[in-house]
């Protein structure tokens, strides 16, 4: 860097410090205080939304927001940070995104509506106010936030440039380098089927943010002290960033969405993994869910001759049995267990 050059910077950096003590009007809608979670929605209409946000042309469902409040993060998040609950910014933007609908599960809404419930019990409230039972949405899915908290100090490259320069210049770029940080978040959000408890995805998110901590150690306590605010800000901007970045990457991939099954088994059935050399749950006959009749009918159906059915297991249901369960790739038991009962269903 130039010698020119470093009067220059001192200059920039001056006119920022002292714009801390101008008196300016108050600014509605201002851009340098929001976030990617800017704009408004209502019902499936979106307002002044980031075009960055994923979208869909249809809700997959209904969600609601699960914040471990007794988590290391979310301490940090509130005494730290003092930022406002993680739900908030991702109700905003799952709204406006249209994949799914928020529906209220947090301790002070449920409070709310229990009172208009209790209100409504009571005889107090007007006539039509139709506040009974059998008016809640189920939600199905809840969605889980989770934040990594990140900050790197870059103030190392302002110091060594101060080093090679030396002087007052020197002194004031690596208070200048010092000063600098970049702010980053990693969160995580995972999504599970409140009916079946299956979690049916997970996603990562990052951002990141270089700015100056504050002038204050160039230019004394004045015009610095008063960025003090921006430095909380700007963690909050990274960190609905980093959320912002992870619900994307989930809509991404729940519009290629499968469902994950074990093949002729279904979820929770015991699962293909036995232990300790033992036979799985699932594969057992205690697990089937058709009967050998049953089993018999489909079994003629498929083209293996078993006879009339009479729900009784002899040869020739045995070595049909043993036969479709080669062809299906299961274990060959020659029994009608869960697997090949699931086989059959399908």
């Amino acid at each position: 860097m130039s010698r020119k050059t470093l009067p220059l910077l001192a200059t920039v950096c001056a006119v920022v410090a002292l714009a801390g003590c101008e008196t300016t009007n108050m600014k509605m809608g201002s851009q340098d205080a929001k976030t990617v979670a800017t704009g408004a929605a209502a019902g499936g209409n979106a307002a002044n939304a980031s075009g960055q946000l994923e979208r869909c042309q249809s809700p997959l469902g209904t969600v609601s927001l699960v914040e471990n409040q007794d988590a290391g993060w979310y301490t940090i998040l509130r005494n730290e940070y003092k930022l406002p609950p993680t739900a908030n910014l991702l109700r905003l933007l799952i709204q406006q995104s249209n994949c799914f609908v928020v529906v209220e599960r947090g301790a002070a809404g449920m409070r709310a509506m229990d009172r208009e419930r209790q209100l409504m019990g009571s005889g107090e409230m007007r006539g039509g106010s139709n506040f009974g039972k059998g008016q809640m949405v189920a939600s199905d899915y809840g969605m889980s936030p989770e934040i990594i908290f990140s900050n790197n100090d870059a103030g190392g490259i302002g110091g060594a440039l101060g080093g090679l320069i030396g002087g007052g210049r020197g002194t004031a770029l690596a208070a200048l380098g010092g000063s600098m940080k970049t702010r980053e978040a990693s969160a995580m959000l995972t999504l599970v089927d409140n009916r079946s408890g299956v979690q049916v995805a997970a996603s990562e998110g990052s951002a990141s943010k270089s700015d100056f901590a504050g002038f204050g150690g160039i230019f004394g306590g004045g015009g610095g002290g008063a960025l003090g605010g921006y430095q909380n800000t700007a963690q909050g901007k990274v960190i609905t960033a980093a959320f912002m970045d992870a619900y994307n990457q989930m809509v991404v991939a729940l519009r290629n969405y499968k469902a994950q099954g074990v093949q002729g088994q279904g979820l929770g059935g015991g699962g293909k993994l036995g232990v300790d050399g033992g036979v799985a749950p699932s594969q057992t006959k205690a697990g089937a869910a058709m009967s050998m009749r049953e089993a018999q009918e489909r079994l003629n159906g498929l083209g293996y001759n078993v006879g009339t059915p009479d729900g009784s297991a002899g040869p020739r249901t045995v070595k049909a049995l043993r036969d479709f369960q080669q062809q299906q790739g299961l274990p060959v038991t020659g029994r009608l267990d869960t697997a090949t009962a699931g086989a059959l269903s399908r």
